[in-house]
């Protein structure tokens, strides 16, 4: 008796479970009532089937070779779900719902189907033939029919509802090949997408056949579509045939063009001039380099471009285009104490005296005497020794070893300040200074793209900094020496090192005397002391100060 009883509240378990679920279900919603009015039949949307997801937006592709021309374009939107497919130029076939409405001395409202003898059957009028007729011509070939049988009294209105789908067939190099259904009026680039697109490596986009009943009925190249936007405008009939052929001449475009692509030809050779015209090259470009293969061997060629347009190319060449030629003409810059413009564009081998007798300056500020050039060149070098400076230095501070405990706890300090040292210094920018100036006379060096002459302006002033106590800049005096200026400044702090001072003068020339003579416009650079019990450590540390404050005229602390 308790079983039974389990079992009868497991059944109202379920009932009540059962009811919930349909309770829960949404309930259809009645239609408004309408007026009596008989509405107008409207076309109905035909919903295709969405194709299969086609391939990411460039296929992968072997050998490291760039894609094809045109390998994107059926990664592209193409609509799965659309309308009627109607417009005017629509021409029936059979199977076609067409709304018919005759109004007057005579009463027809209803859909009729196009039959298969291609005709319209209305009610006490008869059959109508209609296949083969535009959509925009429907109305006038109907009025013609009715006006045969009810002279006078008599309104029409017709209206082509949905047109009749086709099954058009998809084969050859692409990824999906097989039967696919799609509107007359569909473009072939809608049927080959259905079939996933082209085969990148295997498919031609230039030689592109429709068959109808075995016929070639037309041929389509889909450059013509990518550079032109020319679709073919054909109409497909049920149980039409699109084929891609095999790919192609193919020719490996690279360098200096806006279209690096992998591009086809339809005959067995391409001239150069081809290949000009449809990778259009940076104007930039210049000379072309072409490698392949032929029947005696392997073969190169550079040429100019307008040698090249003449070249005759194979399957499987490489073209790669190159910006060759030298710019005759170079940019330099002014900066410091001149009048007129700060910008020169100079022949490539002109020198500084060259353009110095161009650049006006005013005699009583410009230090003509102190010139020098900042170059590009100089400050990736001066960069690249420090750059080798530091790491040498990380390898013995982080290499070191240790004969003790304190000794260990000794070098793990001076690693972390050793770090946060090469941290600070990797961001210093070299200036690149090019000392052309001494002692009044000034080299004639040959300019390159890019310098930056500076004219410095006269100054009657001498800067002190780095490990001083005020770094200022005080009054030139000739009867003052170096350190005489740096008791001006407050002396040294406890980190300077009175053993390494700096003297950087006007025209970008560095001494390194302690006791040297001061000029008009001079910087003296204190530097900082290094103190370590590591010898090796010391001499590497002080080298990279002192390529420091040469190159970016600042005292680095460590």
């Amino acid at each position: 008796m308790t079983n039974f009883r389990a079992l009868l509240a497991g059944l109202g378990l379920s009932f009540w479970l059962a009811v919930a679920a349909v309770a829960a279900q949404p309930r259809p919603v009645l239609p408004s009532p309408v007026s009596a009015a008989p509405a107008v039949p409207q076309p109905m949307a035909t919903v295709l089937p969405a194709p299969a997801q086609p391939p990411q937006s460039l296929p992968q592709l072997a050998g490291q070779l760039p894609p094809p021309f045109g390998a994107n374009l059926f990664a592209g939107a193409f609509q799965a779900e659309r309308g009627d497919g109607l417009t005017p130029d629509y021409v029936l076939a059979p199977g076609d719902r067409v709304a018919v409405r005759l109004w007057g001395a005579v009463t027809v409202d209803e859909v009729s189907v196009v039959d298969a003898q291609g005709n319209l059957f209305i009610p006490n009028v008869g059959p109508v033939k209609v296949a083969g007729t535009r959509a925009g011509n429907l109305d006038a070939v109907v009025r013609s029919k009715i006006s045969s049988v009810y002279t006078q009294n008599v309104e029409v209105y017709v209206n082509v509802l949905t047109a009749t789908p086709v099954s058009v067939y998809v084969t050859g190099p692409v990824l999906r090949p097989g039967q696919y259904s799609g509107l007359p009026t569909d473009s072939i680039l809608s049927f080959v997408h259905r079939a996933g697109g082209i085969d990148p490596e295997r498919g031609s986009y230039r030689k592109i056949r429709v068959l109808r009943a075995n016929r070639e009925i037309t041929r389509v190249d889909l450059y013509r579509f990518l550079r032109e936007g020319q679709v073919p405008n054909l109409r497909l009939a049920d149980g039409d045939v699109i084929l891609v052929e095999p790919q192609g001449l193919t020719v490996v475009v690279e360098g200096s063009a806006r279209n690096p692509f992998r591009f086809e030809f339809a005959g067995q050779e391409a001239l150069g001039a081809e290949i000009v015209d449809v990778t259009r090259p940076l104007a930039s470009a210049s000379h072309v380099a072409v490698s392949g293969n032929r029947v005696s061997g392997p073969f190169s060629a550079y040429v100019p471009i307008a040698d090249f347009r003449s070249q005759r190319l194979r399957d499987g060449d490489r073209v790669r285009f190159e910006a060759d030629e030298l710019a005759q003409v170079i940019d330099i810059s002014v900066e410091g104490s001149y009048l007129g413009p700060s910008f020169y564009a100079v022949r490539r081998d002109a020198t500084l005296r060259e353009l110095l007798d161009h650049i006006a300056v005013d005699p009583v500020s410009a230090d003509t005497a102190a010139v020098y050039i900042r170059r590009k060149s100089v400050v990736r070098q001066q960069k690249e020794v420090l750059d080798e400076a530091l790491r040498r230095l990380e390898q013995v501070v982080y290499t070191a070893p240790a004969s003790s405990d304190g000794e260990a706890n000794i070098r793990i300090k001076e690693a972390e300040l050793v770090s946060q040292f090469v941290q600070r210094a990797r961001q210093v920018q070299p200036q690149g200074k090019v000392v052309v100036s001494e002692g009044g006379r000034l080299a004639d060096v040959r300019l390159e793209d890019g310098d930056v002459i500076v004219i410095p302006q006269k100054s009657d002033l001498v800067v002190i900094g780095g490990e001083v106590l005020i770094p200022q800049a005080v009054v030139y005096l000739s009867s003052l020496g170096v350190k005489d200026y740096i008791a001006r400044a407050g002396g040294f702090t406890d980190r300077g090192d009175p053993g390494r001072i700096v003297v950087m003068h006007p025209n970008g020339a560095v001494a390194l005397e302690a006791s040297g003579e001061v000029k008009p416009g001079d910087q003296v650079l204190v530097m900082p002391k290094v103190e370590t019990k590591n010898m090796q450590f010391v001499k590497d540390v002080t080298q990279i100060l002192y390529q420091i404050a040469v190159a970016a005229g600042v005292a680095l602390d460590l």
